[in-house]
């Protein structure tokens, strides 16, 4: 039995930069965050020839080809293994639509627990090709490719997508101990109560009707580091605000009436930034704040249900390896 613990990501500057139709000529850059919220896999080889995948629904097959649940029939596929095992998935947060890159550290997590089945010790980077090669190449999901590099490597982090062979560049964020303490104690989250498919708002985000929008969300990045250096939160709450406003912009879909009505509470009740995580559409809104103004934001949101969380310094982790 193998166990494999993955975090999500909340993806705060840059988004749509890595959109590959974008950074193989212009290059693109994200500023993300691992949290302690995981996607939890179980890959346990069974003594029959069936294939058991166990999520929200249960599935039990004799063909690999007949599994719904897509991204684990693919990297069965891509393993090579067509019979006797079974996949289990546990998550800390709601299934898919949270805006939190969950299906990104599924596939992930599951390509780390299939590999360590087959004894085999891969790097956090082939992980993230590919969960891509899945997800974008395969799957043909209308989406970007730091979710997979922030599952597998974890951590606080820029991840650069380069025009050169496509080539990634990651590096840690430039933080003094104290500061990213107060900057970690200055942010939570709070749950819309709606999930989305993220695919259905990014198919309808076009990146070339959307250029001069994704250079400027490229250099919200270089602010926010420059921000971040220099432990000024009220500053970088002020990027987020300016991110968000671009979002909005970018693509009707992202927000509603009652998304808004959430960011205008917090705002009112002390908030000095925020943005929707993710594609938009619902999931969770992450609110930044003085310290001083927190239990005013929460009893300000108190019909929506806070996810308190830490950031993390790591990726998807074999937490458990038995093998027969």
């Amino acid at each position: 039995m193998i166990v494999t613990q993955t975090p999500v990501r909340l993806s705060l500057f840059g988004g749509n930069t890595d959109f590959k139709e974008y950074y193989i000529e212009h290059g693109g850059s994200v500023l993300t965050a691992a949290i302690d919220k995981y996607v939890y896999c179980i890959v346990k080889e069974r003594f029959d020839d069936l294939i058991i995948v166990n999520y929200s629904d249960r599935e039990s097959v004799t063909d690999v080809n007949d599994l719904k649940h897509d991204i684990a029939r693919e990297a069965l596929k891509l393993m090579g293994i067509e019979k006797g095992i079974e996949i289990s998935f546990m998550a800390d947060i709601p299934g898919r639509g949270t805006g939190l890159g969950s299906s990104s550290s599924v596939a992930v997590g599951l390509l780390n627990a299939l590999h360590t089945h087959l004894g085999q010790t891969v790097s956090a980077n082939r992980l993230a090709k590919e969960a891509i090669q899945i997800e974008i190449d395969i799957l043909k999901n209308p989406i970007g490719v730091q979710d997979q590099y922030a599952a597998a490597f974890g951590g606080f982090k820029t991840f650069e997508f380069t025009p050169i062979w496509g080539k990634v560049r990651s590096e840690e964020v430039d933080m003094s101990i104290s500061d990213k303490e107060d900057f970690d104690n200055s942010l939570t989250l709070f749950y819309t109560g709606v999930t989305r498919k993220a695919n259905d708002i990014l198919s309808e985000f076009n990146v070339s009707d959307n250029i001069d929008g994704l250079y400027k969300k490229k250099r919200l990045v270089e602010d926010a580091l420059e921000v971040l250096k220099s432990g000024d939160l009220g500053k970088f709450g002020n990027l987020l605000n300016d991110s968000w406003n671009t979002k909005r912009k970018d693509n009707t879909l992202t927000t509603n009436d009652e998304i808004d009505s959430m960011y205008d509470l917090a705002m009112s009740a002390g908030a000095i930034g925020g943005k929707l995580i993710g594609a938009g559409g619902g999931g969770f809104l992450l609110v930044m704040f003085p310290a001083n103004k927190r239990a005013k934001i929460v009893s300000a949101l108190k019909d929506y249900k806070e996810m308190p969380f830490r950031l993390i310094d790591f990726g998807s982790r074999v937490v458990f390896n038995i093998r027969s």
